[in-house]
């Protein structure tokens, strides 16, 4: 249904104001519309910032699965980096930091910087999972009183509440001899490993 204007006798779209407030409308549009990017656009990155882009900034560098932030050293005025891998709630590796030109501000971060830090980050965790697994997974071979070859491994398994340990014997030839249940405290050595396979594999006190 379409309007009438009462006044004039007309259709309301055929009065001269309503014709004129149209105009300015499509105006309007006009000069706006242009202004917003077509769907198909590449989305403007100041509005839709890549959550996967690196981050580049003097105290502040991420990167190749790394965060390097400046922080300030607590035990001096100086200053220290810390690295942090990502998903880590915790950092890698904290060390010192240069200062920077005026002896009072932290020198800036750079690429060439941050790829040093992210090696000697990387080679650190390395080294520390090898210490862990080899704390954790111990093995050495003893002779027997008997003369026998054996070889005796500690595995542990750790636990806030309730951490384990196992000692397995095996032969020269690979076959298990024994397995027990042991304190995640057994200390493993010649010694103990070899009172363990004279005494006949029995669970350790």
């Amino acid at each position: 249904m379409i309007a009438r204007c009462p006044t004039e006798r007309r259709w309301l779209w055929q009065s001269p104001s309503f014709v004129k407030i149209c105009h300015k409308t499509l105006r309007f549009l006009q000069g706006h519309l242009l202004e917003w990017p077509a769907l198909t656009d590449t989305p403007n990155p100041a509005l839709f910032p890549d959550p996967d882009a690196k981050i580049q900034q003097a105290r502040l560098w991420v990167g190749d699965g790394w965060t390097a932030r400046i922080i300030k050293n607590e035990d001096d005025d100086g200053w220290a980096v810390a690295m942090i891998k990502d998903g880590e709630p915790e950092p890698a590796l904290v060390g010192p930091w240069t200062m920077g030109r005026d002896k009072k501000n932290p020198k800036p971060l750079d690429g060439n910087a941050f790829s040093t830090l992210v090696k000697t980050a990387t080679e650190f965790v390395r080294r520390h999972e090898q210490q862990l697994h080899a704390s954790l997974h111990q093995s050495l071979s003893v002779t027997t009183a008997k003369g026998t070859r054996v070889t005796v491994s500690l595995d542990i398994v750790p636990d806030e509440e309730n951490p384990t340990a196992t000692l397995t014997a095996h032969d020269d030839g690979g076959d298990e001899l024994a397995q027990v249940r042991t304190s995640p405290g057994f200390k493993l050595n010649r010694a103990s490993a070899t009172n363990w396979a004279d005494g006949g594999f029995q669970k350790p006190h």
